[in-house]
């Protein structure tokens, strides 16, 4: 990552435009070359209370009117995610790659009326087996106090041969009193709206089936914030660190279970198939 370069902007980007970039963008795909070290700011922003209400309602948060939702910031960080992409000097597209991992830390609650500045960097890659893996890094300041902090990892997949790989199982949660939660098709839809993430594959199965699948797909982003609502109000007053791997993916309609194990300041969290064998979502809170 020899090359730098920086963005400042004055607004946090439209996805609308951006997605039209995504969608009609006819980038070769990687070139094999190191990729540049990208970062892009956006200082004092306000979010909008009724976006807030609209998302929290979607997630299954209970908004005070005074809170963010711990993963409302990412959905702000997504835009600067998407800008990164869009970039000229990455030579793949956006849609299609896969979101493999998502750690969240949130070093004290988040006024709604406050006045934040973003940045996200593209940080590292690395060649696999099966594609490229890009670390984005996030950050939230109010003033210069770092209040929260993102690193999702993406997937560009280049391995063209379908290799055949056991379905995860869950990983030793009791799983002895699930919540059962009830996802119909518009899920992705209504996701999209509160969120801005427009990608073709969550919003209906005519376009999904475009990309190979037979159904439409829960957002993972999704997945994790209403895992994170269930998390809640215990957490929301404590800084913490929430940690997922998103697995299998979720088609809807469907009916998931959610179950968690606690030691001391440690939480284990799983979303599951309905049967509560198979995860769509491991993930970890832990309180700092």
């Amino acid at each position: 990552m020899d090359m730098q370069h920086q963005i400042e902007l004055k607004a946090m980007p439209s996805l609308l435009s951006l997605y039209r970039k995504i969608i009609f963008a006819r980038k070769p795909g990687w070139d094999e070359q190191p990729l540049p070290s990208i970062q892009i700011k956006a200082a004092n922003i306000q979010v909008s209370p009724s976006k807030v209400r609209h998302y929290a309602e979607v997630c299954g948060f209970t908004f005070d009117e005074a809170l963010l939702p711990p993963t409302y910031l990412y959905v702000m960080v997504f835009r600067l995610h998407a800008a990164i992409f869009t970039d000229g000097l990455i030579t793949f597209p956006l849609l299609g790659m896969i979101h493999l991992k998502n750690k969240i830390t949130q070093y004290r609650p988040v006024q709604i009326h406050e006045a934040l500045s973003f940045s996200c960097a593209l940080t590292e890659s690395r060649k696999t087996d099966i594609g490229l893996e890009v670390d984005l890094v996030s950050q939230v300041k109010v003033g210069d106090e770092l209040v929260w902090e993102s690193t999702s990892v993406y997937l560009y997949r280049m391995e063209s041969k379908t290799r055949r790989t056991r379905p995860p199982k869950g990983e030793g949660l009791s799983f002895l009193a699930p919540q059962f939660w009830q996802l119909d098709e518009g899920l992705g839809r209504r996701y999209a709206k509160a969120s801005g993430d427009y990608n073709l594959i969550h919003l209906h199965p005519f376009l999904s089936k475009r990309f190979g699948f037979e159904r439409v797909l829960a957002h993972g982003m999704w997945s994790k914030a209403r895992c994170v609502a269930a998390l809640m109000p215990e957490a929301e007053l404590r800084p913490f660190t929430i940690d997922v791997s998103f697995k299998l993916p979720l088609f809807m309609p469907n009916t998931v279970t959610f179950d968690t194990e606690t030691n001391g300041d440690h939480v284990l969290f799983e979303l599951r198939d309905q049967k509560g064998r198979r995860p769509h979502l491991t993930g970890s809170l832990q309180y700092l």
